[in-house]
């Protein structure tokens, strides 16, 4: 009998090209590698060193024996900062010299001899898990462990997190250990440089799924600038030359905000604070004060030609003297400068635009407002991240105005030197 079954159609496998010349990170990760050179697109979105980019060829290192267990044993990047000593250890207790020049890291692929992260990055890992996430906000309130935890977590798969972690354990160390400071603070620059490119590499791709990481990593750049520490003609919102650094990274801040409003959910969904209570009577007379200062402030406002821009000033003016307040409460409850970010912070970024505009100019009226601003830099001052920033800031508006105008901001210097 005939067969009447239908034929199964045979399919054929579509052919591809296979990538057997890739570089080694690919292959070990097992992904396709397109092997563009001078860097692959997949190590070029990871801001990692790309075996095409390497000149000159050098020999396999021979893999490490295997135990007697049959695995091999974890092996370490070395690097150029093994000769930094480590957070408790003495003059004498320095680690190895080495003249590797070796910097970025992959926590994912440590027990790789080609990739991995190096003795000295380890250190700095360590360092901010035991030391630095302390100094980045105010524990008792960080319920969902953000900096100890998720932060850390993040880095592991996200390069810009893990390095500017680094970069900021890297200068926390620095801080706590000065006659070592200039080392750390070149181990934090190659770090910083690497994770700025990366998240670069990301921003166009921003959505749900990785806006809390891309924003998480652009205030970790913020953070990383102001523990560098004052930098000379860098005034925070103008300086000298061109435009003012961190003004052009909390722009950044501000438009990640707006593309993405699912950001402050989840683990970031902001924490009510109910400790937060009335003004201490002692420093009711204080805050007085500067309300009275403020107040002469707002009377120049009033005597001045200012047309439609009035009312800009009358409100950055306004909102100062809230913050002023709030910033009092906190500090009545006896806490440290880093649960004030947000607040001290917070006024910059939500002044508009054509005032931001002014700083920038350097218009005189605009700049005796920051110098009273500037007096919220000096209850920063128990946070490592803020040190010097208030005389720094206030040096520069001075420097900047006319000396005609001193007069106007003779309270924030008293404040601010004393």
């Amino acid at each position: 009998m005939e067969n009447t079954a239908p034929q199964s159609k045979i399919r054929s496998r579509r052919s591809h090209q296979k990538s057997r010349l890739g570089c080694r990170n690919c292959k070990k990760r097992r992904v396709k590698c397109d092997e563009k050179k001078p860097s692959c697109v997949h190590c070029l979105n990871h801001s990692i060193e790309c075996d095409f980019s390497i000149s000159t060829p050098t020999s396999a290192s021979p893999s490490p024996p295997a135990t007697s267990s049959g695995r091999r044993p974890y092996r370490f990047k070395q690097s150029k900062y093994q000769t930094l000593a480590s957070p408790s250890s003495t003059e004498g207790d320095r680690l190895p010299e080495s003249n590797s020049v070796a910097i970025q890291c992959d926590l994912s692929a440590s027990n790789s001899t080609t990739g991995g992260i190096s003795l000295a990055d380890l250190q700095l890992f360590h360092h901010y898990l035991t030391s630095t996430y302390r100094t980045l906000a105010y524990e008792p309130l960080d319920r969902n462990r953000v900096w100890s935890v998720h932060v850390p977590q993040w880095g592991i798969s996200f390069p810009s997190i893990l390095h500017l972690v680094l970069a900021l354990a890297a200068l926390h160390l620095g801080h706590l250990q000065p006659d070592l400071r200039d080392q750390y603070v070149l181990q934090a620059d190659d770090h910083f440089t690497f994770g700025v490119k990366s998240v670069t590499t990301v921003l166009s791709q921003l959505n749900s799924e990785n806006c809390q990481k891309i924003y998480m990593s652009a205030v970790l750049i913020c953070l990383v600038y102001f523990g560098h520490g004052p930098q000379p003609g860098e005034y925070l919102v103008f300086s000298d030359q061109g435009k003012a650094e961190w003004l052009i990274l909390m722009r950044g801040v501000r438009s990640i905000l707006i593309s993405n409003r699912e950001i402050f959910s989840g683990i970031l969904t902001p924490q009510a604070d109910d400790s937060i209570q009335d003004i201490k009577p002692e420093l009711q007379g204080e805050l007085l004060q500067h309300c009275n200062h403020i107040a002469e402030i707002q009377s120049l406002v009033e005597t001045q030609d200012l047309g439609p821009d009035k009312g800009m000033y009358d409100n950055a003016l306004r909102t100062l003297l809230d913050i002023f307040e709030e910033v009092y409460q906190v500090r009545s409850a006896d806490r440290d400068g880093i649960s004030m970010l947000h607040l001290v912070i917070g006024w910059i970024y939500r002044l508009p635009e054509p005032f931001i505009l002014r700083l920038e100019n350097k218009e005189p009226l605009a700049l005796i407002i920051l110098a009273f601003w500037s007096i919220l830099l000096k209850y920063m001052k128990s946070s490592w991240l803020f040190l010097g920033w208030d005389e720094h800031v206030i040096l520069g508006i001075r420097a900047s105005l006319a000396e005609e105008l001193h007069k106007w901001i003779e309270w924030p210097i008293n404040v601010i030197n004393t």
